[in-house]
């Protein structure tokens, strides 16, 4: 049956095989048919052979198909199984010869292991996922048909259930089971994930790959609950390429195992690669809310509020943080805070060598300076950077300067004492300056009295634990005293006393533990903590510098040592570190590294500790600002070079107007380069712009008035200009500057001819005068004041000004008329010029002639003259002037006086009540001014 015998046995509108009428099985329609899936869907009709066989017409819809695209499913085909008949003879033989030969040495092979040991030996098993046990085979064994016992039928209506025992069946269960305690092997020897990959010799490529395949398998150990062997994964994978994928990833699992600080610093890890990651976001969030950190895990899931409005774990988990948050303020509201008060007589305080006048210890000297004690090296850091020590109470109050001194030179006197009774030296913790002892008392009271000594406002429990852990800081015991300050910490949240000095102190002690033990993530989070209660500290800010540096986090590190330095000047690590890391960002970001620095905070007064040192800092200042402006120097010499060469080459190539933008770009650099207006003129004299041309030659003369280049490209200028007379001046005195320049002597034959056609040719056109000739003596002349000379000079000059034409058409006669008016100064002439032109073809008429001299004319004129009669046509000249070329640069070099014109100009508009503008209107226009 044929298709139009099938169409016509069929309505239009009904269909064949779902969707597709049987009238679209035709050539015609599969030829105009565009839409790939619909012929799909026929020729998938075509195969089936539901409306009959069509060979041609199947093969005409595939290549259809496969013109729209190559690829398409459409175009599979199965192939069936081969099986015996579509092989040879000989092939299927050797097929089924191949078959059975490897069927023999498998069985060989299975005979020879079961040989050697048994086929289900428990040390051959592999161990259990996320376990380190095995259970032998024989425990799980299946049970004999003897052993097994015959299970009774089930019940099979309700009067049978009803008489069935549950106790006693249960009962059975239990005692089978009873009894039988199945011994566990536990594996010792279980191989160990190395979290490391050699990828030496690899290319990116490779490495990517390879990073992928290992975060793949701590997916699946994540989806396996396995969360450790997830974190060994996920580091093998960011050890071949770190991904911001691979950190999140890890993150997520050190959440689970509730290794907050890791997760903390792999979320920070992530961002830094991806910033705006919403899921580092996110999970960073999550580790700051446990961590305590209320308001840094609020601004996060704003953050991440903000990208995804719709994300329903931030919102819950935001509701959760902003509930606490205001609990917290309640608590904060509802207690006070409490203030240890003491009476020291000024016997005892005279007694007490140890203690200033301003109630700062001798050890406080220390941590003004260069932190005061040795350095331990870390890996990754560069030597000699400084390190800091555990901080003490007394650096709660700070005295003056002359207090300071005599601190440190009571200091050194204690540190001459034979019995050593000043402790001092290399990475040492302070004791607690407001009540520190002298040695006589120490002495006697012996260690205890040391350690129950008070600490501001904590109590004396916690006192202790800070106490004991400045002495184990002391002693180099590290993570002893990390964990007392750990206690110290958590009792002082559990207790919610209201100190943030003398939590800050604590967290920042912990901190200088975490540096010691080279622990640098955690670091930075007891120094971010510590500076969050006590802002601009100088310690933690040192601290979490160093951190930031030994992490190579160059660029965080360079902020905090800056951020020191404006605290305390006197900080010589953290100007040796300042010195060490610009060589190092300039090295990794090139010139322009310190755009890419986040921003320097700027430090309060009240924080900042002046010092006498500084004329020193004033003279590095100096030093550093003459560095600064010398690189500068170099930096724009290179790229006026660069672009002076680009624009030759141009010129040299015909491309004059590419050669004139890099010969302007030349003279934004060094306005006062001769070269570059002669080389510049060139090209206006190719682009046939005289005019232009014969400015820069102006400009040229200024800078050399001898320069032979500029007069005869001038010549050529005014000889566009139809200039013939000055063509001709400038032309002779190339000649006698240099009487060897051939194409001056040609071109000054040629102009000397135009020169006489043209006077030639206007002769006839002038009327002649009749001039009355008298005699006068001098007395007459003086007498009559028509005849003086300011009488002769004034109808001169009006007569040469009737002479010019108020009405240019283009920019030559505007810039005669305009010139004309300046060398008078006659400023009427210029505002009458400017009444006559419309505003928006100012612009035009100037080009690029528009300079200083000619800009401060204008808006003289405008001041003084149209100002009163037309306030509108100012405004919309002044909106229009800055689309001439030449107006940013003439702006940026105006002078002071030409700067207070301006001023008054707009002052002056300003107060001028009209409709075509507002107050407003004539702000936002002389922000393009001023």
């Amino acid at each position: 049956m044929s298709v139009e015998m099938v169409s016509s046995l069929l309505t239009p509108g009904e269909r064949v095989h779902g969707k597709v009428p049987v009238e679209h099985l035709d050539y015609d329609y599969i030829q105009n048919c565009s839409d790939l899936r619909y012929l799909e869907k026929i020729v998938e009709v075509l195969r089936s052979g539901e409306e009959g066989v069509y060979p041609h017409l199947t093969e005409f819809c595939e290549k259809r198909i496969e013109k729209l695209n190559p690829k398409s499913r459409a175009l599979r085909k199965e192939r069936p199984p081969a099986t015996a008949a579509d092989f040879s003879f000989d092939e299927w033989s050797q097929i089924s010869e191949e078959l059975k030969s490897w069927e023999t040495e498998v069985k060989r092979t299975e005979a020879e292991l079961r040989e050697v040991s048994p086929l289900y030996d428990v040390e051959d098993l592999p161990p259990v996922r996320g376990s380190n046990s095995l259970i032998s085979q024989k425990q799980n064994s299946v049970p004999s048909r003897t052993e097994t016992k015959r299970k009774s039928a089930l019940p099979r209506d309700y009067r049978e259930w009803d008489k069935f025992d549950i106790e006693k069946e249960c009962s059975k269960t239990d005692g089978s089971n009873k009894g039988k305690d199945f011994p566990v092997i536990i594996n010792q020897c279980l191989p160990k994930i190395n979290r490391k990959l050699d990828t030496a010799g690899l290319t990116e490529k490779e490495r990517a790959v390879l990073a992928s395949r290992e975060r793949e398998k701590g997916n699946e150990a994540f989806k396996a609950n396995d969360y450790d062997e997830a974190v060994a994964y996920y580091t093998r994978s960011v050890s071949a390429m770190p991904t911001a994928a691979a950190y999140n990833n890890r993150a997520q699992a050190e959440i689970k195992l509730q290794l907050w600080h890791g997760a903390l610093g792999d979320c920070e890890r992530a961002l830094e690669l991806e910033p705006g990651n919403v899921k580092a976001l996110l999970r960073r969030a999550t580790v700051q809310k446990q961590l305590g950190n209320l308001k840094v895990a609020a601004d996060d899931l704003g953050n991440v509020l903000r990208e995804e409005p719709e994300n329903a774990s931030a919102k819950k988990m935001i509701q959760e943080v902003e509930k606490k948050l205001r609990e917290c303020a309640q608590e904060s509201q509802s207690k006070g805070r409490k203030i240890l008060i003491e009476e020291v007589e000024d016997e005892e305080l005279r007694a007490k060598p140890g203690l200033c006048v301003s109630g700062e210890s001798a050890a406080a000297p220390a941590e003004r300076g260069d932190m005061g004690n040795a350095q331990k090296k870390t890996a990754g850091r560069a030597e000699g950077a400084p390190q800091g020590e555990a901080d003490t109470h007394g650096t709660r109050r700070r005295g003056k300067r002359g207090s300071l001194d005599q601190c440190r030179t009571q200091e050194a006197h204690e540190k001459k004492l034979p019995n050593g009774a000043q402790a001092s030296g290399s990475g040492t913790a302070d004791q607690t300056g407001r009540h520190n002892s002298s040695a006589d008392n120490t002495a006697a009271s012996g260690t205890g009295s040391r350690l129950d000594a008070p600490c501001g406002a904590l109590p004396p429990p916690l006192a202790r634990l800070k106490n004991e852990g400045n002495q184990l800081f002391k002693n180099g015991q590290f993570g002893d005293a990390l964990e007392k300050y750990s206690q110290a910490i958590a009792g002082c949240i559990d207790a919610g006393i209201d100190s943030p000095e003398d939590l800050s102190i604590l967290y920042s002690n912990r901190a200088a533990c975490y540096l010691k033990d080279g622990n640098s993530a955690d670091c930075i989070q007891d120094c971010t903590r510590a500076l969050e209660l006590q802002p601009f500290t100088l310690k933690p800010l040192l601290r979490r510098a160093m951190a930031y540096e030994s992490l190579e986090r160059y660029h965080k590190a360079y902020v905090d040592y800056k951020t020191v330095l404006q605290i305390d000047v006197g900080v010589q690590a953290a100007h040796d570190s300042i010195h060490r890391i610009t060589k190092l960002l300039i090295e990794q970001d090139g010139p322009d590294w310190r755009e890419k620095l986040p921003d320097i905070p700027l430090v309060p007064l009240s924080a900042q500790q002046h010092r006498h040192e500084e004329p020193r800092s004033a003279e590095l200042a100096e030093a550093r600002a003459a560095r600064a402006a010398e690189g500068a120097a170099k930096r724009a010499e290179a790229r006026f070079s660069a672009l002076k060469e680009e624009g030759n080459n141009f010129v040299k190539k015909g491309q004059f107007q590419k050669a004139l933008e890099k010969y302007s770009e030349c003279l934004a650099l060094k306005p006062g380069e001769c070269a570059i207006y002669t080389n510049r003129a060139l090209c206006y004299l190719k682009l046939e712009r005289f005019a232009e041309a014969r400015q820069d030659c102006d400009s040229a003369l200024q800078f050399e008035p001898s320069n032979k280049k500029a007069y005869y490209r001038r010549a050529m200028a005014y000889k566009g200009l139809e200039n013939y007379l000055a063509c001709s001046s400038d032309l002779q005195e190339v000649l006698r500057l240099d009487p060897n320049v051939q194409e001056a002597e040609q071109e000054l034959q040629e102009v000397t001819v135009l020169l006489r056609q043209t006077l030639v040719a206007s002769s006839p056109d002038k009327p002649r005068k009749n001039i009355t000739i008298r005699e006068t003596n001098d007395s007459d002349d003086e007498a009559d004041p028509s005849n003086s000379k300011t009488r002769q000079a004034s109808a001169d000059d009006s007569a040469e000004r009737a002479s010019l034409p108020l009405r240019p058409t283009n920019a030559y006669e505007f810039g005669q008329v305009l010139n004309a008016a300046h060398s008078r100064d006659d400023v009427n002439a210029c505002a009458e010029l400017l009444r006559r032109v419309k505003p928006e073809t100012l612009p035009l008429f100037l080009s690029n002639k528009l300079d200083g001299e000619t800009f401060h004319f204008i808006t003289r004129a405008l001041d003084g003259h149209l100002l009163q009669e037309d306030p509108g046509l100012v405004y919309q000249h002044l909106c229009h002037l800055p689309a001439a070329d030449r107006f940013s640069v003439v702006l940026m070099l105006l002078g002071q006086n030409e700067r207070q014109q301006i001023t008054h100009l707009f002052d002056h508009l300003s107060a001028v009540e009209s409709e075509e503008f507002t107050g407003n209107d004539v702000r936002d226009l002389a922000a393009k001014y001023i």
